[in-house]
C-alpha cells in the first residue's frame, strides 16, 4: 500500500483543484471533563513530520489541547465523495516556524491575531472593532510580530482513514496504524 503521507499529499492536491477551501478541516479536542468539542480550522502543513495548523493559545481550541494533545482531524471533499481522518497527538511547532507562517500572512490577519481574544465574551462588535483600530495604530506601518499567546500545533498522527465514497454505500476504507517501531500497519474496513 502508498505511504500515508504520499497518498494524503495525492488526494489532498486533487481536492485544491476541485473544492474551494480544501485546506478546511474540523480537529476535535476534549475538556478537562472529557465533553468533546469541535470546529474548523485551516491545514497550512502537511509532510511526513505531520499535520501543521496555527491559532491563539489562549482559545478554547488552545486550552483543551494544553490539557489534553490527543486530537482528530477530519477532511471531507464533497465533490470528490473523500475524507481523510487523521488521529493523534499534538505538539508546539517552534517560535521559529511560527514567527516565519505568521510574517507571511496578510496584514489584516495579523492585526486580527492581536485583536481577537478568541473564545472569550465580548460586549458586541464595536469592542472588536475598536481593538482592530488599536493594534492598527500601535503597529503603524512598521513590521507586526507574532503574539506570544498565538502559535502553532503539529499533529503526530497515529492512525490515518481514506475512505472513497462508492455506489450503493459499498464504500472503501482503508487504515493505517503505526506500529511500535513507527512504521504502519494497513487494514481495509466493512464499510
Amino acid at each position: 500500500m502508498q505511504d500515508p503521507f504520499e497518498k494524503f499529499a495525492d488526494w489532498f492536491d486533487e481536492a485544491l483543484k476541485k473544492e474551494d477551501m480544501a485546506e478546511a478541516m474540523s480537529i476535535a479536542t476534549v475538556d478537562k471533563m472529557g465533553k468533546p468539542s469541535i470546529r474548523m480550522v485551516l491545514l497550512k502543513d502537511h509532510g511526513p513530520d505531520g499535520f501543521t495548523f496555527y491559532t491563539n493559545l489562549s482559545s478554547r481550541k488552545g486550552e483543551e489541547i494544553k490539557n489534553n494533545p490527543n486530537v482528530a482531524f477530519c477532511f471531507h471533499w464533497k465533490s470528490l465523495a473523500r475524507q481523510i481522518r487523521i488521529e493523534g497527538n499534538v505538539n508546539s511547532v517552534s517560535d521559529e516556524e511560527a514567527d516565519i507562517y505568521f510574517s507571511s500572512r496578510p496584514r489584516d490577519s495579523q492585526i486580527g491575531a492581536w485583536a481577537s481574544k478568541q473564545s472569550q465574551s465580548m460586549e458586541g462588535r464595536l469592542e472588536f472593532e475598536a481593538r482592530i483600530l488599536k493594534y492598527t495604530t500601535r503597529f503603524g506601518l512598521g513590521t507586526i510580530p507574532r503574539p506570544d499567546f498565538w502559535s502553532g500545533f503539529r499533529l503526530n498522527p497515529k492512525r490515518i482513514e481514506f475512505w472513497q465514497d462508492r455506489k450503493f454505500r459499498l464504500h472503501d476504507r482503508n487504515v493505517y496504524k503505526r506500529n511500535d517501531i513507527g512504521g504502519w500497519v494497513t487494514e481495509t474496513l466493512y464499510p
